[in-house]
């Protein structure tokens, strides 16, 4: 298996516009971070997770000419807002599947009504084939995708499980049900959006217990804001085996 960071920031990305805080100046690459975003390639399948508004910077970064679908976790727009970059993909290779939870696509669809509507579509919109997820394994090609339900605020949000990887973004809570999903894992992408805890994210701390409750070999922080601080500080001061992510860090 091959995973891609990306992207590892947070809702405005780092820089945020306009901001002098020492962070968004910084000149370490690994302090700018667009929108958070996994690519996995294992089994036959070339999937993206999320596909938020830098979805296009983010391809042409890694080079990616064909992808074998696109899985969302949830509908705020830092992870759908790219949906439209979408259209080379369709065009050169035709229809391209995404994969969604009922409220996702309900969203999707009023968004991007020009995409999804029957009736005189627009001819340059991108063809997309829709499917409905739920809390149960799905196919995408031959990799299998566990789907994990986190609590984002009062939004019902998924990770997912890929063989011996998850990737958890935007939780503030898991279920002792769901926890479950996350044992035995070789890497674990959890989201820490900075030190202090937030009421809809997990904080450094909390994301440290739930790494500690399910004992991955090796797990990375995404999702993080500028108020975090810097990548090359924070690093040092993390457990054994927890590491922070950066866009364009390659696990394979």
């Amino acid at each position: 298996m091959k995973i891609t960071f990306l992207g590892t920031g947070t809702s405005q990305g780092i820089p945020v516009i306009g901001c002098n805080h020492e962070v968004c100046l910084s000149e370490d690459p690994r302090d700018t971070r667009l929108r958070s975003s996994l690519m996995v390639e294992s089994n036959g399948a070339r999937v993206v997770i999320d596909c938020g508004p830098d979805f296009r910077q983010q391809m042409l970064k890694a080079g990616v000419s064909k992808l074998d679908g696109i899985i969302f976790t949830h509908n705020h727009a830092d992870h759908t807002a790219g949906l439209d970059d979408t259209r080379p993909f369709t065009q050169r290779f035709g229809i391209l599947p995404i994969y969604a939870k009922d409220d996702v696509i309900k969203d999707l669809k009023a968004r991007f009504n020009y995409i999804f509507t029957t009736k005189n579509k627009y001819l340059g919109a991108p063809e997309l084939e829709i499917n409905q997820i739920y809390n149960s394994p799905f196919l995408v090609n031959n990799l299998v995708i566990t789907p994990v339900e986190v609590d984002h605020g009062k939004l019902k949000i998924f990770g997912f499980r890929m063989q011996n990887v998850a990737y958890i973004t935007d939780a503030n809570h898991i279920s002792e049900k769901e926890m479950e999903k996350l044992y035995n894992l070789d890497i674990l992408i959890i989201n820490a959006l900075r030190k202090e805890p937030h009421p809809t994210h997990f904080g450094l701390q909390q994301a440290l217990e739930v790494i500690e409750k399910v004992k991955p070999k090796i797990s990375y922080l995404t999702h993080i804001s500028y108020k975090f601080g810097f990548h090359s500080e924070i690093s040092k001061q993390l457990p054994k085996n927890v590491f922070l992510a950066y866009d364009g860090l390659v696990l394979d």
